[in-house]
């Protein structure tokens, strides 16, 4: 079992550091254009495992990061989880070879689950995070989100898990998707609610952290990961600090 961990994210368009507003590529902010030294940096603070998403790639395959992706893998020396639009075995098997030590899969696991588990056995459970991004209805059902948010899948969160679970799946990482983008503190009731549901799944919370009392508030939820993005890079707190807090309280 892994030690839960702050996980520092960043997005990628065109070799330079940006966020999405709500998964609009229309509204976006441009960080830096240096997303080595930004990782190396929080690796030197202590980050242990780093995410990194092509938003270039997601939305247009043949342009893939993938030799800026090994590059940055090569100098940071630090594990890093790479997603963004993965939709053929080819992207995972070029992922893997760059050196990402998990691949992280979205929609393409829930249009195509037979092909997605295919991969799990080839390659082995180990190497994949499957990205799921919820809704969540009136009824408090948690239905799937696809293609980048556009549209719901009629899938919920549980069946999903529950269909991956033949595949050995070990990592999840799950976005409230009404908070994410917002720094508006993360869904701490389904962290909660999933994990206990599955404590055999190492779960990835993603969305909405802002401040470093939205990290405690995940404290005891039984989640293995946060993923932090936006709030590193408009300095609300850094990485020593999250690690600080997440480890001690």
């Amino acid at each position: 079992m892994q030690t839960s961990q702050i996980i520092p994210a960043l997005d990628l368009i065109d070799g330079q550091v940006v966020r999405l507003y709500q998964g609009d590529y229309a509204q976006k902010t441009l960080y830096s254009d240096n997303p080595v030294a930004q990782f190396q940096d929080y690796v030197k603070q202590g980050a242990k495992q780093l995410h990194l998403v092509d938003l270039t790639g997601a939305k247009d395959p043949a342009k893939r990061q993938t030799k800026l992706i090994g590059d940055i893998i090569a100098q940071v020396q630090c594990p890093i989880q790479v997603g963004g639009g993965i939709r053929s075995e080819q992207d995972v098997a070029d992922l893997l070879a760059v050196g990402a030590n998990r691949v992280v899969i979205g929609s393409t696991a829930v249009k195509q689950p037979a092909l997605v588990k295919s991969w799990f056995s080839k390659y082995g459970a180990e190497k994949f995070v499957l990205a799921l991004d919820v809704n969540i209805d009136a009824n408090g059902q948690k239905i799937i989100a696809i293609s980048g948010w556009q549209e719901a899948s009629g899938v919920s969160l549980e069946a999903l898990i529950q269909d991956f679970r033949e595949v050995g799946l070990q990592q999840v990482l799950c976005t409230d998707i009404s908070r994410d983008g917002t720094l508006a503190g993360s869904n701490v009731a389904l962290y909660r609610e999933i994990c206990s549901a599955f404590p055999e799944v190492q779960f990835q919370s993603s969305g909405g952290i802002g401040s470093l009392s939205d990290i405690e508030a995940l404290k005891g939820t039984g989640v293995a990961g946060v993923i932090v993005g936006r709030a590193l890079l408009e300095g609300k707190f850094n990485v020593a600090e999250a690690i600080e807090c997440w480890q001690n309280g």
